[in-house]
């Protein structure tokens, strides 16, 4: 499931002219990558440049030799991607349409798209999920159904942004335990170093470039220590009263 990787040659990325991230090169092939960041470091816009939800201003990006912003279709068979909130990501009324969405711009037969939908709620025990009204699952359901719908469509990188900052621990546990499980790439964007202590490798993006990129033990140690001097250095006095 994880042939090819991801390649960013100096990729970036402006907003209203404002630079987000600058000079980003990496060749992504590990089993296991994490993105550490503050907020607001452009850690998330990464990682929606790595999907083709968005396109550089500069530079290049490819995915198994697909340019996945120029090439949606071909990028939905490639790449998923977990957002924070699922509440950003959910836009049907029931669990089983939710499932379909993406089957269906793959452009997969109805029939298809039906039994692949059955299939997947019965492997994972959840059959009874199918016409249940997504309102009515909880947070912690709501972002297991939106990594199903990921995982319907088959992509061989998943890219997950803070994936349990808003679960409690219970739910935490339970998606993690999923997510090891898996035998797709998957690139995890955190803030905390514990999410990410398990990674076989570690980016440190800070204020739109790449300041690490190593071993997670490496990278995260000094991760950590930086986030702790300027916690003591009262890192936010410089903003506005």
């Amino acid at each position: 499931m994880t042939d090819g990787g991801l390649i960013l040659k100096d990729v970036g990325f402006s907003l209203q002219g404002k630079p987000i991230l600058s000079g980003i090169s990496l060749d992504l092939v590990e089993r296991r990558i994490g993105i550490a960041g503050r907020n607001g470091s452009g850690k998330t816009t990464l990682l929606r440049l790595m999907a083709g939800l968005v396109a550089p201003t500069s530079g290049m990006v490819r995915l198994d030799g697909v340019d996945p912003a120029a090439d949606r279709k071909a990028a939905l068979a490639r790449v998923g991607i977990l957002f924070q909130n699922p509440d950003h990501q959910i836009i049907f009324p029931t669990v089983a349409e939710e499932l379909a969405f993406g089957l269906r711009q793959m452009g997969r037969a109805e029939s298809d798209v039906r039994a692949t939908v059955t299939r997947l709620l019965a492997d994972e025990g959840r059959a009874h999920w199918a016409a249940a009204p997504v309102h009515t699952l909880s947070q912690g359901q709501r972002q297991y159904l939106c990594l199903l719908a990921v995982l319907a469509m088959g992509p061989a990188t998943i890219l997950l942004d803070e994936p349990f900052a808003a679960l409690d621990l219970p739910t935490q546990i339970r998606l993690r335990r999923r997510l090891e499980e898996l035998s797709q790439r998957l690139i995890v964007v955190s803030h905390d170093p514990r999410v990410l202590a398990e990674m076989e490798r570690v980016v440190w993006i800070e204020g739109g470039r790449i300041r690490r990129d190593g071993t997670a033990p490496d990278v995260l140690e000094e991760f950590s220590a930086e986030m702790a001097r300027l916690g003591e250095a009262d890192a936010d006095a410089d903003l506005a009263g």
